[in-house]
């Protein structure tokens, strides 16, 4: 009996010791502020903080970018993981393993509410480094404008032009269209070459707008305006000719 009784107390004690390692481990806390992108630069070995060309985020990430520019850095150190991801398999890796040009997930716990200087301040927790989302879909690119500020997932576009698939799916089509957003989608002033995130509320009447959206090849121009565009740009330089 005696002997039973001290392993039910030895139970008892382990089971206590591993409730309070599992307590003593800090749970994650705060807003998640998390940023995609092109990085700008390789940030070699053991580097402190990674340069960011933000495309896309969060709502509260979106929100902290509003009036800033679309470039950015985020810091990084020991308590940063790294995760590379091969034919959707992710493995933990080092910011050795990053380079210029890759799509990089940027994660930051910081409290609710916090600037986007005092985001950048935290230590990220995870930096993601996989293939662009969209999986290679063609770029659609329709230009236009607008009649004032935008709102409700909605873009109230009076189209004048846009790239080869844009203008085929046109045909035929009334020339004002209504492509849809939501808080992925990432709205930049142009001021010369210089972006800047804004709200959608921040469009004026008559402003020179470029909606990117990436679809399948073969989508109708319902299906391409029903896919949340990726950039709204206003007064967008123009694009490349390859595209």
């Amino acid at each position: 009996m005696t002997h039973r009784l001290t392993q039910t107390l030895a139970i008892a004690v382990a089971c206590l010791a591993a409730a309070a390692g599992a307590a003593a481990k800090p749970a994650p806390k705060g807003q998640l502020y998390s940023f995609s992108g092109e990085l700008l630069a390789a940030p070699g070995p053991n580097a402190g903080n990674v340069s960011l060309q933000v495309e896309t985020g969060n709502k509260p990430a979106l929100r902290a970018l509003l009036g800033a520019s679309q470039d950015e850095v985020f810091g990084v150190g020991s308590g940063t993981e790294v995760l590379v991801w091969s034919h959707g398999v992710p493995h933990v890796g080092s910011t050795a393993d990053l380079a210029q040009g890759d799509w990089v997930t940027v994660n930051v716990r910081a409290p609710r509410g916090s600037s986007l200087q005092e985001i950048e301040q935290q230590q990220a927790r995870t930096v993601a480094d996989h293939a662009r989302p969209g999986g290679g879909e063609p770029l659609w690119l329709f230009v236009g404008s607008v009649a004032g500020p935008q709102a409700g997932g909605r873009i109230a576009l009076h189209v004048e032009s846009g790239n080869w698939k844009a203008l085929r799916a046109m045909l035929g089509q009334p020339l004002d269209q209504a492509f849809a957003y939501d808080d992925g989608t990432i709205f930049l002033l142009w001021q010369g070459r210089v972006p800047t995130l804004i709200a959608p509320s921040q469009l004026q009447a008559g402003d020179r707008i470029t909606v990117r959206i990436r679809a399948p090849r073969t989508a109708t121009l319902a299906q391409v305006e029903a896919t949340p565009a990726a950039h709204v740009g206003d007064h967008e330089p123009p694009p490349p000719p390859e595209e």
